[in-house]
């Protein structure tokens, strides 16, 4: 895996030693994501700039150094990722007389643009992938990111520039670029943990959305993104023509697909192993690796010392069953929180998903040892997997629940809320009690989805950008709304909260993450299985369940679905309290100016009371004061506590 940046200067004015040194300076800046080479190209003609970090993870020679030239000398390219069926293109192109020098799938990858152009070659491909493509004649820069954003690329056009990366922080390496917040993506960060796609935090820059490619140059400025793969599509076909053989039959079929995805993701010329939780995901990824490996597989898990948070004995279970070679490791809540202020850099803009803490620790446990980490991510959104496909159907099975009994189960379920002893308990009573206030399933799920409902309020001078979350116009009519906001999640909490935390805590500490259960043929296989194979009276993943039992006992893994989390709640009102209140304080927020003080100390006295867990709310307001802070080079407010 990789770091790309680089720019467009539309005048044309930049001397060629300048072009290297602005390129070098922006990629310098994504270190952390390639530390084993760097590289840059210039075309002073056409005013382009490459630069380009290396995480040597295939052909670890000097051949695989970018960014690379096609063997014509026609394309060059710059890119982030891997390309796991490049031998295929490699085949193809080799029968057409292309000439290679080494093994690397870049060189596939550039002389397939070559060969078929940009488009055709990334339509071929299965991988993940964030690619910068110049036409060397046409001074053509071609951005490309893959089918469900698992790599990021941010990109936008700025005082006579376009500047792209990988991560924000090299846009800011450049001298055009000015940091404007853009107040209107605010509402939907407090509502969602998250900046939604195809925004940022800036002004002027975005997110090149997933499945997409756009081609711009100094002639040409003003290219949009224009899809070469749409998951919408591949939805809507595979609902609309659902396989129909029995369950057991689409359990084999799947599970030769999943097969095929984990052998090509096992390929790397440096150590691999897995993530390993113990749940449905990490486990059949795993087992499906284990199967075709001659050695143990390098597993990791890391642990925690409240049970209420800790799947480390579930994994060990599983690991021993599988014969892997597993290292866990049991994290004190000081180490958590010594994460804490390292957050702000390594997200690069306010990021609130708080399981980003644990993330970052169990990649830097699998980073001890190997360079290259298979996950699970992506089961729960192909297969059903959350809670929040179930809970919102509550009570509207065979008819809504009359309001009558809704408002007192309601009641009772908010007075839970408060009153049950284990904070898991009361995350859940209390979003029952919110799932029963709303008739609508839809509206119940988008509760579900949100941390802050009237975030407006929060946020000072509100104009709020709007997104397909809250503007069914745009939802799919599909036969049963669980596809629909299975439809939703892939499109927006995927890829902007969960692939996400993954690639920038893994690429933190120079890992490599795969994701095998995201490839394309994978993902068209699972909308192309029948809802009910899936969903199954009030559990998901039904499916994938079946498969795993062919690996592993069914006791080691049917268990209620945990989150990958860390007691943020209680934290707050201990050792992180003085920390909080120092950047939720009214004086400072008022000084800050974007969020009004007034409803969010009401919310952090409720909170630090007990009657109440606001983490999530709190949480976000927290990573954007201290993502700011940082900004504004004042560094941390105060170190949390660690006593």
């Amino acid at each position: 895996m990789c770091g790309i940046a680089g720019f467009i200067d539309l005048s044309r004015g930049t001397a060629a030693n300048e072009l290297v040194a602005r390129a070098a300076a922006m990629a310098d800046c994504l270190r952390h994501r390639g530390p084993d080479d760097a590289g840059t190209w210039v075309a002073p003609q056409h005013g382009v700039a490459l630069g380009h970090r290396r995480l040597a993870i295939l052909d670890l020679s000097p051949a695989g150094h970018q960014p690379m030239l096609s063997h014509d000398g026609r394309w060059v390219v710059a890119y982030n990722g891997e390309i796991y069926n490049h031998a295929e293109l490699r085949q193809a192109l080799a029968a057409q007389g292309v000439p290679f020098r080494g093994t690397s799938d870049t060189e596939s990858l550039v002389n397939g643009f070559a060969a078929w152009g940009v488009k055709a070659t990334v339509q071929r491909c299965r991988g993940i992938f964030a690619i910068a493509a110049v036409n060397v004649e046409r001074g053509e820069l071609t951005l490309v990111r893959d089918h469900f954003g698992v790599k990021p690329l941010y990109w936008g056009r700025r005082n006579g520039h376009i500047l792209f990366g990988s991560e924000l922080k090299a846009i800011r390496g450049h001298p055009a670029f000015v940091a404007e917040i853009d107040r209107r993506v605010l509402p939907q960060y407090l509502r969602h943990n998250y900046v939604p796609g195809p925004y940022s935090i800036y002004q002027g820059i975005g997110k090149l959305p997933a499945g997409t490619l756009v081609t711009l140059s100094a002639e040409r400025p003003d290219g949009q993104p224009e899809p070469y793969w749409s998951f919408d599509a591949v939805a809507r076909a595979g609902v609309a023509t659902p396989w129909l053989e029995g369950r057991e039959d689409a359990a084999r079929r799947l599970e030769g697909e999943l097969a095929r995805a984990v052998r090509e993701q096992m390929l790397a010329d440096v150590p691999l192993g897995a993530f390993l939780s113990g749940g449905i995901d990490s486990s059949l990824v795993v087992a499906l690796m284990q199967r075709h490996s001659s050695r143990p597989v390098k597993t990791f898990t890391i642990g925690f010392e409240l049970a209420e948070y800790n799947e480390a004995p579930f994994a060990e279970a599983i690991a021993r069953h599988l014969g892997t070679d597993h290292t866990e490791h049991y994290v004190t809540a000081r180490e958590a929180q010594d994460v804490i202020p390292r957050l702000p850099h390594i997200f690069d803009e306010p990021f609130a998903d708080s399981s980003q803490i644990p993330t970052l620790l169990v990649c830097e446990l699998a980073r001890r040892h190997v360079t290259v980490a298979l996950s699970g991510d992506g089961g729960d959104e192909l297969f059903c997997g959350y809670l929040r496909y179930f809970a919102p159907l509550l009570g509207t099975r065979g008819g809504y629940l009359p309001a009558a009994l809704r408002w007192p189960a309601s009641a009772v379920a908010d007075a839970a809320s408060r009153l049950l002893p284990v904070a898991r308990w009361r995350k859940f009573a209390a979003r029952a009690a919110s799932f029963l206030r709303d008739a609508d399933p839809d509206q119940r799920y988008l509760r579900g989805m949100t941390h802050w409902p009237l975030s407006e309020e929060v946020v000072r001078d509100a104009e709020p950008v709007e997104t397909m979350f809250h503007d069914p116009r745009v939802w799919p009519a599909f036969p049963h709304r669980q596809l629909r906001w299975m439809w939703l999640d892939t499109l927006n909490y995927l890829p902007d909260d969960i692939l996400v935390k993954v690639d920038r805590a893994s690429m933190a500490v120079s890992l490599e993450a795969r994701v095998p259960l995201l490839d394309p043929q994978v993902a068209a296989a699972a909308w192309h299985i029948p809802l009910s194979f899936k969903a199954v009276g009030w559990s998901g993943k039904r499916i994938l369940r079946d498969i795993l039992a062919r690996h592993v006992p069914p006791d080691l893994f049917e268990r209620p679905k945990r989150g990958f989390g860390v007691p943020i709640a209680e934290w707050l009102r201990g050792p992180l309290r003085d920390w909080a209140e120092d950047l939720l304080s009214s004086a400072r927020l008022e000084r800050d100016g974007f969020f009004h003080a007034v409803p969010i100390r009401a919310t952090w006295q409720e909170h630090l009371s007990g009657r109440v867990d606001w983490a999530y709310r709190l949480w976000d307001v927290l990573m954007f004061q201290s993502w700011l802070e940082t900004q504004r080079g004042r560094g941390p407010a105060r170190e949390p506590s660690r006593d």
